[in-house]
């Protein structure tokens, strides 16, 4: 189906990317915003496929995720784990009961040849998400991390087994110089009529780039007719979730807020229109302006739900103001 209606195009990882999402869909109508899903830190566990941005973003938006690990789902069980060890089996990657049961139904229908987008689509409502949620690509993509000691990691890998301990020097996307977007993606793209195109606070070198880079997604982002604003992921000079501050150091750049909108300029130039920073990182406001950027300063911290509303509402009235420059 071509969308025909004004669409608001969010693009995400997984944890912070995931509040902002949340927040997005309480304040628009649930036809009017899709969300767009990085894969690349998708992998295959113990046979399984598992889709650790995807379902954050299915739990969070069905009000089923667990707060207090910040991954999986609420009143979880481990039986199926501490089965496991007993056997002796490989129980670095956390999978709860109920998580394991998204994992198998997921593996069982691709196996039947239903793609990525169709079992994603499923899931969904069957948890009772409105709001249109998409992986980047039906294809497989692979991020992997390349460390300073030479050894190449998987995502996850690097990511939870190995807690982000090694010190990485380079970052590469397996797989995709070839991928597609995912159809629903590449209509939304290609005859949708975008209003705004918002990226969540989702690490910029494993969460956003994926999704930019992908059939040149980012030139095509920057030709559509509407601002794209750009969240901050690093607030005073820290990742309030995950390892892009880490990440950031060993690559040689600044963890602040300045050197991600840097970032965004040098690799993906004339793409991001407004930049979105914490009040914490106020005075980079002048220099993000210099960089072509134009900044607005904000609460940028979602410790509830109402921070997570506040917020997208911030972001939504700053595109306007920029839609009407």
């Amino acid at each position: 189906m071509v969308p025909t209606s004004p669409k608001i195009l969010a693009l995400s990882g997984g944890v912070g990317g995931a509040k902002l999402a949340l927040g997005l869909a309480q304040v628009v109508p649930s036809d009017a915003l899709t969300v767009v899903v990085n894969t690349g830190d998708d992998f295959e566990h113990l046979g399984l496929k598992v889709c650790p941005d995807l379902d954050t973003l299915m739990y969070t938006l069905s009000g089923l995720a667990n707060q207090t690990l910040g991954w999986g789902q609420q009143d979880e069980t481990w039986q199926f784990l501490d089965a496991l060890k007993r056997l002796g089996g490989d129980t670095w990657f956390g999978l709860g009961d109920r998580d394991l049961a998204t994992h198998v139904h997921r593996t069982a229908l691709l196996a039947q040849g239903d793609s990525l987008s169709a079992v994603t689509a499923g899931l969904m409502r069957s948890l009772g998400v409105l709001t249109q949620v998409v992986p980047m690509t039906d294809d497989s993509v692979a991020t992997l991390i390349h460390c300073q000691n030479g050894e190449t990691l998987s995502f996850q890998h690097y990511f939870v087994r190995d807690r982000c301990e090694p010190l990485i020097k380079g970052i590469s996307f397996q797989g995709i110089e070839t991928a597609r977007r995912a159809p629903e993606f590449e209509q939304l793209i290609a005859y949708g009529d975008l209003s705004q195109i918002i990226i969540c606070p989702s690490n910029p070198f494993v969460s956003v780039a994926p999704i930019l880079d992908l059939a040149e997604t980012w030139k095509a982002l920057k030709a559509a007719d509407c601002p794209v604003v750009l969240v901050s992921p690093i607030v005073a000079g820290m990742a309030l979730k995950g390892p892009a501050a880490k990440m950031m150091t060993e690559l040689k750049m600044p963890s602040t807020a300045l050197a991600v909108a840097q970032f965004y300029a040098d690799t993906y130039p004339g793409l991001v229109d407004g930049f979105v920073l914490d009040e914490a990182d106020a005075v980079s406001a002048e220099a993000v302006s210099a960089l072509g950027l134009t900044p607005l300063v904000t609460q940028t911290v979602m410790r509830n739900l109402n921070d997570k509303q506040a917020l997208a509402e911030a972001v939504l009235r700053f595109s306007d103001e920029l839609s009407s420059r």
